[in-house]
């Protein structure tokens, strides 16, 4: 017993020192262990870490890592692949059924970059094997042997990077042979990506060769529906023959001109994607709490600015003391852009540039979250600037409040993502018919025009069916009106921009809302808008310049 815990001891010391996770070595093992139960037999599946992203010049902006990466290795570091098997393969050390590869130990780097691992202590991570990014190249000389590689679409946006050689101490600037760029055109090379590649042609192939002789039609309509992504694709001879010709003899034909377009191709951009949307969409009871950790963070980042505002702030104002609450738990990030709306600005759904610069007696549309150790929160709030709702603003918010109740009680076990969202909207319809804002339930799609729950996780919009609510998962409840400038309807209601997203934690018990603390109904916001707030005496000295 004394062994295994010095052992657990050392997992939880190496992750917590050198990579942004706080979930421990045996979590993550154990989830690549259900990732290939999942797998087709024979396969392989490969995936790479993120890029690093540039800012400017010689300036990377702060490394994130690929989320689906990180799910399954809690690994932080780039140019770093992955790969799964889903049969065992043998070395000179045994059996094994995963490997990862990593950068290399660079003494010179790490003085500008930071610590790299090396491998032994990349093993102690729970990796039953970890090798140099550089031995990548040699592994995928064997692909061929699989049935499938399962992998996502490549992207276009990685650089070449660049890393220094001494000779005879002499330090020069080179390509850097193994970085992620070089490390994805050994894989393009290796499973023979074609230069010309048309994601929707292959689904389609993919789809005709999967069907059998009792699947026909839902074959072609599943065919249809990748058409309908690209037009040009109807003029593709196997498409158009399988789509208009349902002889089954014709369908054999077919399959054979199916099989041979694809005959040197054994990449699969499908699979991957399904496997991950199972996984991620329920959660672990790690992930929960980090979870709750973030909207928690994010619950008091929206009660310290419902404290603090008055009509004389600005947007971005807001947002930074929304972000320094998240700095002050030790929160890294945030995990999307805030989105900090006044006025007419919270009518526009993605707006992040946050620069108005008085509010004045507007409502203020505030979506920002936490992200703590990977995990995010996604949580809204909108509040009258001078501490009171207008009669028109109160109007409006109520409708929307009442829609995300009834949603947020329908959350339950069973029930559908599309029957939660036809009811929200309903309600919505229903509250701007009465106001005479529209005059048919169908018109309310023109100021409520999302949807009204994504989950949440390691991406603000984390993978999954979209089909059933289960025990676990973690999803948001965000209803909005959105009425801007000359829309046609009483200019009373202009300028009105409400949304209120809370972030639901689906239990067997029924929905747990973990972003309750901070008001949401409009005479809670009120009260807790004339709070005093600890910020009151928080008084900087004016800055004078040229440029005010």
């Amino acid at each position: 017993m004394k062994n295994l815990f010095v052992l657990i001891v050392l997992f939880s010391f190496v992750f917590g020192y050198g990579q942004k996770s706080k979930l421990s070595a045996e979590h993550y093992h154990k989830v690549r262990e259900v990732f290939r139960q999942k797998m087709p037999d024979n396969s392989v599946a490969v995936l790479f870490s993120a890029p690093i992203r540039n800012r400017a010049n010689d300036v990377d902006y702060i490394y994130h890592q690929d989320p689906n990466f990180f799910y399954l290795t809690g690994w932080h570091q780039p140019h770093s692949v992955l790969m799964i098997y889903k049969n065992p393969q043998t070395d000179s050390q045994g059996v094994y059924y995963e490997k990862i590869y990593v950068p290399e130990r660079d003494i010179y780097m790490e003085m500008w970059n930071g610590k790299r691992y090396d491998l032994e202590q990349v093993k102690l991570l729970g990796f039953e094997r970890a090798a140099e990014r550089g031995d990548f190249k040699n592994d995928t000389q064997s692909l061929d042997r699989f049935d499938r590689v399962l992998m996502f679409e490549f992207k276009n946006d990685i650089r070449s990077q660049k890393t220094y050689v001494f000779r005879d101490n002499v330090r020069y600037k080179v390509d850097d042979p193994n970085d992620l760029f070089d490390l994805k055109a050994a894989f393009r090379e290796a499973i023979n990506f074609p230069n010309d590649f048309n994601r929707l042609a292959h689904s389609a192939y993919q789809r005709i060769m999967e069907a059998d002789e009792d699947s026909l039609e839902e074959a072609r309509e599943a065919v249809a529906s990748i058409v309908a992504g690209d037009s040009l694709l109807i003029y593709d001879e196997i498409i158009k023959d399988f789509l208009n010709k349902a002889d089954q003899d014709f369908y054999r034909e077919v399959k054979r001109k199916t099989a041979f377009a694809l005959r040197n191709y054994n990449f699969d951009i499908e699979t991957l994607s399904l496997i991950m949307a199972d996984l991620r969409e329920v959660k672990t009871k790690n992930e929960v709490d980090l979870l709750k950790k973030a909207v928690a963070i994010s619950v008091v980042g929206q009660i310290e600015v419902m404290k603090a505002m008055h009509p004389e702030m600005g947007e971005r104002e807001i947002q930074g003391i929304h972000e320094f609450v998240y700095r002050k738990y030790g929160a890294a990030d945030e995990g999307y852009p805030s989105i900090v709306g006044a006025g007419e600005n919270g009518c526009v759904l993605h707006y992040i540039e946050n620069d108005k610069e008085e509010i004045q007696n507007q409502l203020v549309l505030m979506d920002l979250g936490a992200e703590f150790y990977g995990y995010t929160a996604d949580v809204t709030r909108t509040i009258p600037a001078n501490g009171v709702f207008s009669p028109e603003q109160k109007a409006l918010y109520q409708i929307v409040y009442d829609s995300q109740e009834a949603s947020i009680n329908a959350a339950l076990v069973g029930n559908s993502f599309r029957s939660i969202y036809k009811l929200s909207y309903d309600v919505v319809a229903q509250g701007l018919l009465q106001l005479g804002i529209i005059s048919e339930p169908s018109e309310a799609k023109k100021y409520y025009p999302h949807g009204l729950s994504h989950h949440i996780g390691l991406d603000v919009h984390d993978p999954g069916n979209y089909l059933k609510l289960e025990a676990d998962m973690v999803i948001t409840i965000e209803p909005g009106i959105y009425i801007p400038e000359n829309s046609p309807c009483d200019p009373k209601w202009w300028s009105i921009g409400i949304r209120i997203e809370d972030d639901i934690l689906i239990t067997q018990d029924g929905p747990v809302n973990l972003s309750a603390g901070a008001p949401r109904d409009w005479e809670g916001i009120e009260a807790m808008m004339q709070q005093e707030s600890a910020l009151k005496d928080f008084i900087l000295p004016e800055i004078k310049t040229l440029i005010q």
